[in-house]
């Protein structure tokens, strides 16, 4: 389909304005060289009354018209109109958005077309569809379905005509329907109507039944006659509103299809009797010759990639011309090198000569060139979101256009200004070489360290992107699941870049590094520190990552993650903590590495048996692979001999043969089956030989059971087991009496002790009366060894409640805190240990002891009412005595562990000005003793002066706290000392104005200076008057001041060396040799090892630029500087000479004041004689008709 354009005055200047001066006549009214102002007529001729005719439009274009083959392109154009009456959206205020909007970018998606949508003076649309043929097609056909508002109408054709309409398969429909954008309804077979309904826009309806009833037609029996008439005469042949064909068809009897506007054919169908057919012809045959003669159809010539241009930006170039003749219709045709121009004979003249001068204007100042380029540079030459290619577009003021990448194609056209094209030519071809030259190297980097790799908000890649500026780096999309990183740039700078990030992801592999190391739970808290001081201290010093487990898990493990050597720091340090806190031995067992899986078991499960049975050991095995032997065993002593022992023997076994059977038992079965503390167990061990493995908590499968061994010991232990769980399956039922005054103890505390029973002997379930009742019947139920066990123990337990007696425990009650420790755990420890109850007595709020007097009150004796212990000041106070009961011999023994946890004091001298280095930052120093060694530490207030600091704590901690105390005493004498040595000052003397070489750029020499000797630098306040400003005073040991003095002087000595010469540099190149944000000047003072100062803003000499240094260096660096400044004057010399042609200079215009347009004999200079015009004269100013001009649309009349 053709596309209707139109053209402005000002997209035809703005195309002008890219013309060379040689090519534009400019009439300038320069003073000095002045020619005779032009006349009035000459400068405002007037309308002529009759256009001259102009020459055929058959003439050659000019020499290019041979030259430029047309180029067909795979997108075409149309352009459609949408009635104000037929829109189905007509909210103007919401015109771009709304539900409009969203439907049109539904449809760009679904089909692939490019949609632009404007409005027109009538409130119309206008939609212009871009893109591939069935894209345009299927994107139309939506659009008028859903922007334009659906009618319906019937066509009546003969029944036998409906099978020709449909086509084979239906494909004549479909086609048809996608042609019109409507939809075609054809009765059924068994229908006897002949009346086809077709749905759609006015204008589709009309184009579809026209195609029906040509259709139609052309199975019709009847004559058929064709007659050739041109498009632009159909609306007089047809007449208003179809009328003038109405009559004709009426009177004749024959009927007349004429294509509809939308439909590009030209032929004219009649069908009808032959006689009444001859009529109807030779009536259309006489409309056609009359108009004829007053109606033009002419074509311009015209390079199809012109085109574009004629019609300009939003079609304002052809907006003058079709304005001022709105009945001349201009068609522009896709591919072809012409354009077709239909209306009144003398419109049609005047708009083709406009349109031939546009024509010429354009050929003599326009060119084009086409270069191939690889297409797989195509998107880096366009540039991210099109950068690159808008910014040669914008700076040459030329088109480029690139082929998409479906099509796979290497030619780039490029078309504008004949200078601009070749410049923009030059800088692509630069930019596709420079591409040729790089190289792309894929970098395999595992995905977990890309998100390390690539830092926080991108910080980190930002760094490697600013140090390898010309090198680009593509990570994968995380969803890919890629380890592949892409580097692209130069060959050097891309081996750099791969070189830095193996080195970045080398660094982070070597972090990675992870060990997990066994402590015992209860140590965890020392490890941690008060506050986390321990464990953050160890974190910061060893420089690694350490996570231990929940306080609620029963996990025992400390991970360790960071580079190997620090991992291994960090975890001796942890176990050195456990060493030192307990009585904890280590032990190292030599076993052939090839049997470590087999002693290790699955998942785990033998070598934790080991460590529960021996007293929670911790066993740990070298890394597989490591080729080590040696396993370690840590714990108490007693502990790790026992699991040595078991754990040589198992090797042994193993090593001679080994066998394995699994058993099945339910899991409330198993602590009877292992018995108190292990017993029943052991003893099977003992008496077979084999090792019976039960499941952990952890273990998927509970009732499995393991046994381990030599084949005859192993079958021996399964049959001994299996005859204990059978006699367990068998469920018995028993009774035994208990008096009713001990019931309470065992259904107390949510019948605890009924629960442990039942835990311990195999579920057995025991039954006590109800309360109130006064049986002493106990029932017992399970199997037939659990219940005789249980039974037992209920007796022992009877017995201890039986044989209880109550000791009191004197202890003050200001040491009950400190004896109950943290949360109670030391007496829960007791209690535990000696099978006893401990109850502390209620606190007393005046708990201090008076030495005065009893108050007599309300005139009572004093021991009157009170017993007399009471009285006894010897006695020890009701708020001091704990009461013990339990088993006597077990009350005794708690009481002496009661007594023992009481604290002592002791005193330590220590010399008072140390004292506030003992306490620490905040008190964090004597926080971190008071928590090590499990003491309180009393410090004496510093009014009195005092060197006696007092240690509070159990017994065995002491000592401890003592040696503690006076190694950190020694520690800081030792400090003391040091401090005194590192005070040492010397001063140096240097000429200020090397003082900021000497500090370097943001104190970077100074800073390697100060942390290499390890010295404090100091320099003179330049703001104060009384000081030297010569002096630099270094302080620190004596030694190192005296280096950090060699190596200023060392410095100053390499300045007094250095030249300076200034250089005269171009101002205008100044930008260009600096570089964005510096870099360019950066690279070449590191380069030559100089410095290079610029003038300032407003210097006398903008050109003086300073290069200091040593001498053979300034040179090389001024000879670098110069070749420089050649080069990129040379592009600052041709940029300048292309704005002269792209814009007059401002000095030019300003040499002479502008006297304005200047002319000869205008009206308002005439004598007085003549008469001026009469503006309201409508004969000296005609108007151009009553009639009000029709409302022309932006893409030409509506046909």
């Amino acid at each position: 389909m053709s596309s209707v354009a139109v053209l402005t005055q000002e997209s035809f200047a703005e195309h002008r304005s890219g013309l060379v001066p040689q090519q534009i006549k400019v009439a300038t009214l320069n003073s000095e060289e002045e020619s005779d102002p032009p006349t009035y007529k000459d400068a405002f001729p007037p309308l002529p009354e009759k256009a001259a005719c102009l020459e055929s439009a058959q003439e050659p274009a000019g020499a290019w018209g041979n030259k430029i083959r047309p180029i067909k392109a795979s997108v075409i154009t149309q352009v459609f109109h949408v009635p104000l009456e037929e829109r189905k959206y007509k909210d103007m205020n919401q015109f771009g958005e709304g539900e409009q909007a969203k439907i049109c970018l539904e449809i760009m998606q679904r089909t692939g077309a490019h949609l632009e949508l404007s409005l027109a003076k009538d409130q119309g649309l206008s939609i212009m569809v871009s893109g591939k043929l069935d894209a345009v097609m299927k994107a139309r056909k939506d659009i008028v379905a859903r922007l334009q508002t659906q009618a319906s109408a019937t066509v009546a054709i003969p029944k036998e005509h409906h099978r020709f309409v449909i086509g084979k398969n239906g494909e004549k429909l479909q086609d048809l329907e996608l042609k019109t954008a409507t939809k075609i309804q054809i009765p059924r077979p068994d229908d006897p109507s002949n009346q086809i309904k077709i749905t759609g826009t006015k204008e589709g309806i009309e184009k579809a039944r026209h195609e029906v009833l040509l259709i139609s037609a052309e199975q019709d029996k009847r004559a058929v006659e064709r007659l050739e008439v041109e498009k632009a005469f159909h609306p007089f042949i047809a007449g208003p509103y179809n009328r003038l064909v109405g009559e004709i068809m009426q009177e004749t009897g024959t009927r007349i299809n004429i294509p509809p506007p939308s439909v590009n054919r030209t032929e004219i169908v009649f069908t009808g009797e032959k006689e009444q057919l001859a009529q109807a012809v030779a009536r259309i045959k006489k409309i056609y010759e009359e108009k004829a003669n007053s109606f033009t159809v002419s074509s311009v010539a015209a390079p199809s990639w012109l085109h574009r241009f004629i019609i300009g930006k939003k079609g304002q170039n052809l907006a003058k011309i079709t304005q001022q003749m709105p009945k001349v219709h201009i068609e522009f045709t896709e591919g072809e090198d012409k354009i077709t121009l239909e209306g009144p004979t003398e419109d049609v003249n005047v708009a083709q000569e406009q349109i031939e001068g546009m024509v010429k204007d354009l050929i003599n100042r326009m060119d084009y060139v086409e270069i191939n380029i690889d297409h797989k540079f195509h998107r880096h030459l366009i540039g991210k979101s099109g950068a690159n290619i808008n910014r040669i577009k914008d700076q040459y003021k030329v088109s480029v256009r690139i082929p998409p990448d479906s099509e796979k194609s290497n030619l780039i056209r490029i078309e504008g200004d004949p200078q601009g094209v070749q410049q923009a030519k030059r800088e692509l071809l630069e930019l596709a070489s420079r591409m040729e030259n790089e190289r792309t190297k894929d970098l395999i980097i595992e995905q977990r360290f890309h998100r390390t790799i690539i830092g926080q908000k991108g910080e980190r890649i930002r760094e490697i992107r600013d140090k390898f500026p010309e090198v680009i780096i593509n990570f994968p999309d995380p969803a890919q699941k890629s380890d592949i990183v892409q580097l692209r740039g130069p060959k050097n700078e891309v081996e750099k870049c791969t070189k830095y990030m193996q080195k970045m992801v080398a660094d982070l592999v070597e972090n990675s590094y992870s060990i997990s190391v066994p402590i015992f739970k209860q140590f965890h808290k020392n490890i941690i520190g008060k506050g986390g001081a321990n464990i953050k201290k160890i974190r910061e010093e060893s420089n690694t990552k350490i996570d231990l487990p929940a306080e609620n898990s029963n996990s025992e493990t400390i991970i360790i993650t960071g580079k190997r050597a620090n991992c291994e720091a960090a975890r001796s340090r942890i176990l050195s903590i456990q060493k030192d806190l307990a009585n904890i031995a280590e032990v190292e067992v030599s076993i052939p590495a090839k049997l470590h899986n087999s002693l290790i078991g699955t998942k785990g499960r033998l070598i934790r048996s080991i460590m529960e049975e021996c007293g929670g050991v911790h066993i740990h095995f070298p890394v597989e692979g490591s080729g080590s032997d040696t396993v370690v065993i840590r714990g108490p002593s007693s502990d790790v001999e026992k699991a040595k022992k078991q754990l040589l023997h198992l090797a042994e076994e193993k090593q001679t043969k080994s066998f394995t059977v699994d058993i099945r038992a339910k899991p409330e079965y198993h602590k009877f089956l292992i018995g108190k503390g292990g017993g029943k167990i052991r003893k099977v061990r003992d008496s077979t030989g084999a090792r019976v493995i039960f499941p952990a908590a952890e273990d998927k499968d509970q009732d499995l059971i393991t046994i381990i061994g030599k084949e005859d010991a192993v079958r021996e232990a399964q049959k001994e087991l299996e005859a204990l769980i059978q006699n367990l399956d068998n469920v018995v039922e028993d009774s035994m009496l208990v008096d009713p005054k001990h019931h309470r103890h065992f259904v107390i505390r949510r019948g605890q002790v009924l629960r442990e029973i039942a835990e311990e002997y195999g579920g057995v379930m025991v039954s006590f009366p109800r309360s109130g009742t006064q049986s002493d019947k106990v029932t017992l139920k399970g199997a037939k060894d659990c219940v005789e066990a249980a039974k037992k123990r209920i007796q022992e337990i009877i017995e201890d409640l039986e044989a209880q007696v109550t000791l009191e425990c004197a202890i003050p009650q200001k040491f009950h805190r400190s004896v109950m420790g943290p949360k109670g755990s030391r007496i829960q420890q007791i209690t535990r240990d000696f099978s006893v109850q401990i109850k502390f007595p209620d606190r007393e709020e005046n708990a201090v002891h008076s030495t005065e007097p009893v108050v007599q009150e309300n005139g009572d004796e004093a021991g009157e009412g009170r017993e007399a212990k009471d009285c006894d000041p010897g006695s020890p106070r009701r708020c001091d005595i704990i009461i013990i009961s339990g088993r006597k011999e077990k009350c005794e023994a708690a009481k002496e562990a009661l007594e023992a946890l009481v604290p002592v004091t002791i005193e330590v001298e220590v010399p008072f000005d140390l004292h506030r280095y003992v306490i620490g930052q905040k008190g964090s120093g004597i926080r971190k003793m008071m928590d090590e060694f499990e003491v309180n530490i009393h410090v004496p207030a510093p009014e009195l002066q005092s060197d006696i600091i007092a240690i509070t704590g159990l017994a065995a901690n002491l000592d401890r706290a003592k040696a503690g105390l006076l190694e950190r005493v020694k520690e800081l004498q030792a400090e003391q000392e040091d401090r005194a040595l590192r005070s040492f000052k010397l001063s140096v003397t240097v000429d200020p104005k090397y003082h900021p070489k000497i500090i370097g750029r943001k104190g970077a020499v100074i800073t390697q200076i100060r942390l290499e000797h390890d010295v404090n630098i100091q320099f003179p306040d330049k703001d104060d008057g009384n000081q030297p400003q010569d002096q630099i005073t270094i302080t620190g040991y004596e030694k190192n001041t005296e280096a950090a003095r060699d190596a200023i002087l060392r410095i100053v000595g390499e300045l007094e060396q250095m030249v300076s010469e200034d250089v005269p540099l171009d101002h205008r190149v100044h930008a260009r040799i600096i570089g964005a944000r510096g870099k360019a000047i950066r690279k070449i003072m590191d380069e030559f090892k100089v410095d290079i100062r610029f003038p300032q803003s407003g210097a006398p000499d903008p050109n003086c630029v300073t290069v200091t240094g040593l001498p053979e260096n300034v040179e090389e660096a001024i000879d670098h500087i110069l070749n420089l400044e050649e080069e990129y004057l040379a592009d600052v010399v041709d940029s300048e000479a292309l704005q002269v042609y792209m814009k007059p200079p401002a000095h030019e215009e300003a040499k002479a004041p502008s006297r304005g347009f200047v002319v000869r004999d205008a009206p308002w200079t005439a004598s007085s004689s003549e008469k001026a015009p009469d503006m309201s004269s409508s004969e000296e100013f005609p108007s151009f008709g009553a009639q009000v001009a029709p409302k022309t649309l932006p893409w030409g009349p509506k046909r």
